[in-house]
C-alpha cells in the first residue's frame, strides 16, 4: 500500500511538473530531461509512469475532461436555469483554471491542437456540446430568443470563453479573467436574452465576477 502511494504520489509531481513547464513555455519547446529536472525525479521514474511526452499530455487533458464534467455534475440538480447553469459553469472554470497550472496546460494543449487520444473527447467537442443542450433548455425556457441558430451561438460561446481565457493569460493578471468573463456574458446577453429577463442574467453576471474574483 505505502508503494502504491509512493507511486500515485511521483506521477502526480511529474504531471504536475509537465504542466507548469507546458503552461510557462509550451507542448513542443518542453523536453523530457527539462521535466525530469523539474519534478525531481529520475528518468526512469518518469518512464514508469509514462512513455512519452505525449502520454503527460493525456493525462493532463483527462484531467481537465474529469474537472469539466465534475463542475457540470455539481451544477446538476440546484434549481439553477439552463442559462443560469452556463454562466456558473464558464465562471466556475475560470476559477478552476486560475488555482493551478494542470488546466491551463490542459486549455494550452487543447489550443496547441496536440492530439486527444479516443475515447477521450476534444475539450472543445464536449464543451460545444454542453453549451448546446443548455441553449437548447434554456430556449424552451424562454430564457434565450427562440430564433437564435443553436449551435452558432454554442461555438460562438465556446469560442469566446477560450479566447477571453487566452488572450487574458497573455496580456493581463489572472485576476482579471472574471472581468473579462463578465464583459463577455453581458455582450451574448443583450444579444440573445429577451428583454424582460436581461436584467436578470446581466446581474449574474455581475455577481458571479465579484464571487469569482473573492473566491
Amino acid at each position: 500500500m505505502a508503494r502504491q502511494l509512493r507511486a500515485e504520489q511521483t506521477r502526480a509531481t511529474i504531471v504536475g511538473a509537465a504542466a507548469d513547464l507546458f503552461d510557462r513555455h509550451g507542448y513542443e519547446s518542453t523536453s523530457l530531461s527539462e521535466i525530469v529536472a523539474h519534478a525531481g525525479v529520475t528518468k526512469g521514474a518518469l518512464y514508469f509512469h509514462f512513455a512519452a511526452k505525449e502520454d503527460l499530455a493525456q493525462a493532463i487533458m483527462e484531467i481537465q475532461c474529469r474537472t469539466f464534467r465534475r463542475l457540470v455534475r455539481d451544477l446538476d440538480g440546484r434549481g439553477y436555469s439552463s442559462l443560469e447553469a452556463l454562466l456558473r459553469l464558464t465562471f466556475g472554470m475560470t476559477r478552476v483554471y486560475e488555482e493551478g497550472p494542470v488546466l491551463r496546460a490542459g486549455l494550452r494543449l487543447a489550443t496547441a491542437g496536440v492530439p486527444v487520444r479516443p475515447p477521450l473527447p476534444h475539450p472543445f467537442t464536449e464543451w460545444r456540446q454542453t453549451a448546446t443542450s443548455q441553449l437548447l433548455n434554456a430556449v424552451r425556457q424562454s430564457d434565450v430568443q427562440p430564433d437564435i441558430d443553436v449551435d452558432s451561438v454554442a461555438h460562438a460561446l465556446v469560442s469566446s470563453v477560450v479566447g477571453t481565457c487566452v488572450v487574458g493569460a497573455a496580456l493581463e493578471p489572472a485576476g482579471r479573467q472574471p472581468r473579462r468573463l463578465a464583459e463577455m456574458w453581458c455582450i451574448r446577453i443583450r444579444g440573445m436574452v429577451p428583454v424582460a429577463r436581461r436584467a436578470r442574467y446581466l446581474s449574474l453576471a455581475a455577481r458571479l465576477e465579484r464571487e469569482t474574483g473573492t473566491a
